[in-house]
């Protein structure tokens, strides 16, 4: 089947270079929301589709978690915040996967996409009668993402167990190395840090399996463990085990191995203060006034920090954060404020690098929120819609992109095959000015 004009022109505005890929996102909640997240900052045309219910409680979790914008808004009128910042530049279909009908729109998407990111417990979509080896033989170039806590194959105890980012934080070892040493409890993360991670890693294998399927005209699946991601990144932890029998463990907020390289107390906030090869502890010497030849050692100084953290600390708590900072670049010496969100706001550099955005959410109305890295001299990313209500492109996708008569969609949604939720269109949007705009 030949696809419409439309669908050849494609649903979303050109930019970026990720522009012409089509991509099926039927995941839920963080991880594998955030890989097609990332794909459509970059130009990807990101199809999300949702099942029923479509009104709340949503399928979808992630539109209702707290907190809900705008503020003050009754609960059918509002949106989870988190869904504004991660949802944004995605298209919506209302579909119901369990109904035959519902898997045949499917299957003729999958005949239409590059790409199918899916992050449910293994054994989900085998269920539904959409099994790789059915969705692969509707498109055999698809490359297929399969996000999970613990993968697809393994132990059935593990590959069949719920999981969380903070499961994925305390299964991959990432846990065990956060905080003070014992009998402190260790410190998670204070973002969803494993979740996001796990995205970006998900992207990233997409585009690596569209590339193989361009080159070879075959797509593949790729399964994706979320404790394996942050695993794979704990540095030299796995060797440190099985070729000196060292178990890390949690070592605060300096480093085991490199010094110094820690947090510090300035006279109005906190500092970090990282000088840890020869020339840069050299330069911090003559800064902080310290004498003794034998700290130019790395292993004794490391072995020995007392003295050294010491007279850092005692330096750095004669000066402010701004003036630590200013000595740091004047001394070529890493020195940075442990900034929070609302010193990111006011920073020139931040603001220099456009790394704040402005859009209108339908529901939320005119939000700003972070923008988009990495930057392409020819090819940007960026924000070209905000994150859509529930089947917000049914229509666009059914009609223009599938070319279903408006009367058989008509039809679906009264089988409740296709559904949506619009936004009330009596809800006022005036916009409150953002907050740096109020002088807080």
């Amino acid at each position: 089947m030949s696809e419409p004009a439309a669908a050849r022109r494609g649903l979303v505005p050109p930019y970026g270079p990720l522009q012409g890929i089509r991509v099926l996102d039927s995941a839920r909640y963080v991880a594998g929301p955030w890989a097609s997240t990332y794909l459509g900052e970059f130009g990807a045309e990101v199809i999300h589709i949702e099942g029923p219910p479509y009104q709340r409680p949503y399928a979808d979790p992630s539109r209702s978690l707290i907190p809900t914008l705008p503020e003050g808004a009754p609960p059918e009128e509002s949106v989870s915040e988190s869904w504004v910042q991660y949802a944004r530049n995605k298209l919506s279909l209302g579909l119901d996967l369990r109904r035959p009908e519902g898997r045949e729109i499917f299957l003729d998407l999958v005949r239409r996409s590059d790409i199918w990111i899916e992050s449910s417990r293994p054994g989900t979509y085998e269920k539904l009668g959409l099994d790789d080896r059915t969705v692969g033989a509707a498109n055999p170039r698809l490359t297929i993402v399969h996000v999970s806590g613990f993968g697809r194959t393994g132990r059935p105890e593990r590959v069949g167990a719920p999981s969380f980012d903070l499961i994925g934080q305390a299964y991959s070892g990432y846990l065990s190395l956060q905080g003070e040493p014992d009998p402190a409890p260790p410190m998670r993360s204070g973002t969803a840090l494993n979740d996001t991670v796990t995205g970006l890693a998900a992207a990233a294998a997409a585009l690596m399996g569209y590339i193989s399927a361009q080159r070879t005209g075959q797509g593949q699946s790729v399964d994706v463990a979320q404790y394996e991601i942050f695993f794979t990144l704990l540095e030299n932890l796995a060797l440190d085990y099985f070729v000196r029998g060292v178990v890390r463990g949690r070592y605060g907020r300096g480093h085991a191995r490199l010094h110094p390289y820690d947090v510090h107390a300035a006279r109005d906030g906190w500092v970090v203060f990282a000088a840890p090869t020869p020339e840069t502890w050299r330069r911090a010497k003559e800064l902080i006034g310290f004498t003794g030849p034998e700290y130019d050692d790395p292993t004794y100084r490391a072995s020995h920090r007392a003295v050294v953290d010491e007279a850092i600390a005692r330096f750095c708590r004669e000066h402010t954060r701004e003036e630590l900072e200013r000595l740091g670049r004047a001394h070529d010496i890493a020195i940075s404020r442990v900034y929070d969100i609302a010193d990111i706001a006011r920073d020139p550099h931040y603001r220099a690098r456009e790394m704040f955005a402005e859009w209108t959410d339908p529901i939320a109305g005119p939000v700003k929120g972070a923008g988009v890295a990495p930057r392409f001299s020819a090819t940007p990313g960026g924000v070209w819609r905000g994150a859509p209500w529930l089947g917000q492109d049914n229509g666009a996708i059914l009609e223009g992109l599938l070319g279903l008569p408006a009367e058989t969609v008509a039809r679906l949604a009264e089988q409740g095959v296709v559904g949506a939720d619009p936004p009330n269109p009596r809800r006022s949007k005036c916009p409150r000015p953002f907050f740096e705009r109020e002088g807080l």
